[in-house]
């Protein structure tokens, strides 16, 4: 191309593209896990020293030293990480197989009580 007609800046650093972060999949794993994003994200740190920095990508670091204080959301370990969703689920998916992360899944809705149950219980409490 030649100078100046980039279609990026020079302010933007280098520029991976997010199928080479995450080689070429969309999938998470082999067992194909998909993570919610409201599915909290928590760092083991004694596996994630047992794996070994070296096996682990610079992306899959970030993630685990953004979720190494609190448990974050898919949703904002994508926004922290300035990174695309779907890569950040295939990254997790990576980080749960080695066991480097631990993930609470939020309860569907469907298996949330129905709130007629719920107002039954608390007329019941009120009629104590």
């Amino acid at each position: 191309m030649p100078p100046g007609r980039q279609w990026y800046d020079a302010e933007a650093g280098p520029l991976v593209r997010p199928y080479a972060v995450t080689g070429g999949r969309t999938r998470s794993g082999p067992g194909g896990v998909r993570f919610d994003l409201i599915a909290l994200v928590e760092a083991d740190d004694a596996a994630a020293d047992r794996r070994g920095a070296s096996l682990l990508g610079p992306e899959h670091r970030a993630l685990l030293s953004l979720c190494g204080q609190d448990a974050r959301s898919v949703a904002e370990l994508s926004a922290d990480a300035d990174l695309p969703v779907g890569v950040v689920r295939v990254l997790l998916g990576d980080l749960l197989e080695a066991g480097c992360v631990r993930v609470s899944r939020p309860v569907p809705p469907a298996r949330l009580p129905d709130e007629w149950v719920l107002r039954e219980v608390i007329d019941g409490l009120r009629a104590l």
